[in-house]
């Protein structure tokens, strides 16, 4: 009966296979460092929106939350620093153009874009490697197991009497670049359509702010009453 670890057959494999399957070890651990990172940041940036929206519909005046969050601008970001950029527009827009209201609305809104944009390039930056090494990671293994089985094959090829005991060692030492190319590929696409799943719930978030925060300053250009 032949008995086998992963390190055996790691060590008894070709150099070209255990090239693949450290390509496949690291290409896991870029993975891994990636969803660990990235859940965490998205998850903190859902939270901390959720809380400023919380905060943001309270009975505080705009121009205090304003001023709260100028005097935290180093440390602010997502929601807050849409809204922190967005209504710094509209009050320098709205004191130099006081007979434009479309153009202060418009000047608000492409900042609060601009802003967003950015908040959101950095939250979605990495995710789409994971997508990557997803969809790479197979082929890379499937790759080597066709060269450690061809390579056994040309081995064998010598010999004058094959059998399964010396058919089915090499065979598994080729087979293996297969599993760890699955092992791989599988967490990095489901995270990576989750990650994505959680962009867009971000994104939405976003925009939907955006667009009430919109109509707030709609109604406070066309009043000329800032709060």
């Amino acid at each position: 009966m032949i008995n086998m670890n992963i390190l055996d057959l790691f060590l008894k494999s070709g150099l070209l296979v255990q090239f693949i399957i450290l390509i496949l070890i690291i290409f896991s651990i870029i993975s891994w460092t990636i969803i660990f990172q990235k859940t965490y940041l998205l998850n903190t940036a859902y939270y901390n929106a959720k809380a400023f929206e919380d905060k943001f519909w309270s009975d505080c005046k705009l121009s205090i939350q304003y001023q709260e969050s100028q005097v935290r601008n180093d440390s602010i970001s997502g929601l807050e620093q849409i809204f922190y950029f967005g209504f710094k527009e509209f009050t320098c827009l709205n004191c130099t153009n006081s007979q434009a209201p479309e153009a202060v609305i418009n000047g608000s809104s492409r900042a609060m874009r601009i802003v967003m944009n950015r908040e959101l390039e950095s939250l979605e930056s990495h995710i789409s490697l994971l997508g990557n090494i997803g969809s790479i990671s197979p082929y890379i293994g499937l790759f080597g197991t066709v060269w450690g089985i061809m390579h056994t094959f040309i081995t064998l090829g010598t010999a004058k009497q094959v059998t399964l005991q010396m058919v089915a060692p090499g065979i598994a030492e080729a087979l293996i670049t297969t599993s760890i190319g699955l092992f791989v590929a599988i967490p990095a696409i489901m995270a990576y359509n989750s990650l994505n799943q959680c962009m867009n719930k971000i994104e939405q978030n976003y925009d939907n702010f955006m667009g009430e925060f919109i109509t707030i300053l709609y109604r406070q250009v066309f009043t000329r009453t800032i709060q």
